[in-house]
């Protein structure tokens, strides 16, 4: 098992953890799974497109379009409801393939955090299990 730290600086933001998972992959590990996992309610881990930046805009653009910050409905004493919807659709971990010590990703993809309630300081918790080859 393993984890690491993602700082982020706004509200709502995505940053690519692909490499940071990566460096944390035992070199060991030749065939089997990383777990990603994020312990926070109003922030996601998910899997896409890592070559265009314009993909993480879309995505954050999309979400705030579907899920208002503020709705009157809304009865969360914190008022980040909206934090915590998102979180909820995108999911709180991925299960990836790993093989020869390393994520075993499509072409263009990454791994993506995704904040919706900063700016804080967040933790990403790794685990690896070994399937035989």
């Amino acid at each position: 098992m393993a984890e690491f730290t993602v700082k982020t600086q706004s509200s709502c933001q995505i940053i690519d953890i692909t490499e940071l998972v990566n460096a944390h992959i035992p070199a060991s590990l030749k065939c089997g799974i990383c777990h990603i996992f994020c312990p926070h309610t109003t922030a996601a881990i998910t899997v896409n497109e890592n070559a265009d930046p314009d993909v993480k805009h879309d995505m954050l653009m999309k979400l705030d379009q579907l899920i208002a910050y503020k709705e009157s409905y809304y009865l969360h004493a914190e008022g980040n409801s909206a934090a915590h919807l998102k979180a909820s659709i995108l999911g709180f971990s991925q299960a990836v393939p790993v093989i020869n010590g390393a994520l075993d990703l499509g072409v263009w993809q990454g791994i993506y955090f995704c904040e919706f309630f900063g700016p804080r300081t967040r933790t990403v918790k790794l685990l690896f299990t070994t399937a035989e080859e």
